[in-house]
């Protein structure tokens, strides 16, 4: 009973009573219930849209280990530019005014053109912010005017969060002043662009999740179901991609199952250098003061060694079942690297030969799938839009245009797309194929 309603001995006060208690348990109560759940289910399918496209964003194919020029576009405080090398180390920086109130395109160019041949660059990163049109235009005349060896590619690159992270403590941690003088946020703005074209995953799970944005209604819904959605999201990505024990920074180490942030913070490249030097085989990691048993278990499948002395730590073959790795290989007659380097010798063997009170068939079928790609990425292959030329503002699209674009964002209604012209376009559900999608 939501109220009292006693009677005052009127003929029709217990007709009053019955009729308020009927109408709260029919109408009101009711459509409050209904409510309620539509609302939750909202929420839910809200939660369930932002989490996807955060895994496709995490999983966006990687440019992997090539010199690259980031630009941050501006026009009053001009272009910063930044220089990452094949490792994703800042080795340059700059800021060049092709536009107003300066216009110094030749100066520009000069400044751009001399840290390419400097550095050797091989692929140019674009920030997708204002004027950034204009610098393709600008990234194309250099690219014209550099001779010899050319960067093979222009990029747009999505900025979203960009302040986010180059104004953070991470970021001042990661690329401190005292390795290059006068760096300021803008600059680290400009790497951080560059990094997101060689890996995005590494970039992006500096962020954190719900700040990047890439859901509908995600201010409207429970935030505590959200982070613990998106968190899931994050460490199943970096998981099923897995990383380098010997480069992966102090966040993506966090995400790997059995690992905390502490722990990260004390196994991240520069700390290990500092003490236990490169790792060269996975084992090494029991070495690590924290790490026991149980969290080696969790985490040893997920942490590959490039290079290593163990030629199976680049592959996702935890370090238990190597033993079954062991028989295989004694089963071929070859060595494990010769197995690795040529897969088809697998063929003539059946998985089911090898299985033991351990490790049964599926297991022992993945580790096959395993040894003929080892250390495989799960991310598509490298490849991006290209925006056409002319195409730059929407007065300048026609109909019937077959034009290139970059998907930033998907809902339940359609997906919004940048092709070039510094607004993000809807192709609303009902067109985005000629038959009917479901999401």
């Amino acid at each position: 009973m939501p109220f009292a309603s006693p009677s005052k001995g009127r003929p029709a006060d217990g007709w009053l009573i019955e009729t308020a208690h009927w109408a709260w348990r029919v109408k009101i109560a009711l459509h409050l219930d209904l409510m309620g759940s539509l609302r939750e289910r909202a929420e839910e399918e809200a939660i369930r849209v932002f989490a996807r496209n955060l895994k496709d964003l995490l999983l966006a194919a990687p440019a992997d280990a090539r010199t690259t020029l980031g630009l941050d576009p501006g026009i009053r405080t001009g272009v910063k530019v930044a220089v990452i090398d094949a490792t994703g180390k800042l080795v340059d920086t700059a800021t060049v005014y092709p536009f107003q109130p300066k216009n110094d395109v030749e100066g520009a160019l000069a400044v751009l053109g001399a840290l390419c041949q400097r550095h050797k660059v091989e692929l140019i990163a674009i920030g997708n912010g204002t004027a950034s049109s204009e610098i393709d235009k600008l990234a194309a005349e250099l690219i014209k005017c550099i001779p010899g060896a050319k960067p093979t590619k222009v990029h747009r690159v999505g900025s979203r969060c960009l302040a986010v992270y180059s104004a953070s403590a991470l970021a001042a941690r990661e690329i401190p002043d005292r390795e290059i003088p006068d760096i300021d946020v803008s600059l680290r703005g400009a790497a951080s662009i560059a990094q997101r074209l060689q890996d995005p995953l590494a970039e992006f799970v500096k962020i954190e999740p719900k700040a990047i944005g890439v859901g509908q209604y995600q201010h409207d819904v429970n935030q505590t179901k959200l982070a613990r959605a998106l968190d899931a999201v994050v460490e199943d990505v970096v998981n099923a991609v897995g990383v380098d024990l010997n480069t992966a920074s102090v966040p993506l180490l966090s995400r790997i199952s059995g690992l905390t942030e502490s722990f990260a913070q004390g196994t991240s490249p520069a700390a290990a250098s500092s003490s236990l030097g490169a790792f060269r085989i996975r084992k090494e990691l029991l070495k690590v003061s924290r790490l026991g048993p149980k969290a080696f278990k969790q985490c040893a499948g997920f942490l590959c060694i490039t290079d290593g002395d163990n030629p199976l730590d680049v592959s996702s073959v935890h370090p238990e079942a190597y033993p079954v790795v062991e028989r295989i290989v004694k089963a071929c007659g070859r060595d494990i690297r010769t197995l690795m380097r040529e897969p088809g010798i697998l063929k003539s063997l059946d998985p089911a030969e090898f299985t033991d009170e351990t490790f049964g068939l599926p297991t022992v079928k993945d580790i096959f799938k395993e040894l003929e790609k080892p250390g495989r990425d799960p991310r598509s292959e490298f490849k991006i839009a290209v925006f056409q030329e002319g195409v730059e503002t929407l007065s300048d699209l026609k109909p019937g245009m077959a034009l290139e674009g970059t998907v930033t964002n998907v809902t339940n209604f359609g997906a919004f797309v940048d092709i070039g012209v510094h607004q993000d376009g809807l192709v609303h559900v009902s067109q985005l194929a000629d038959r009917f999608v479901r999401w």
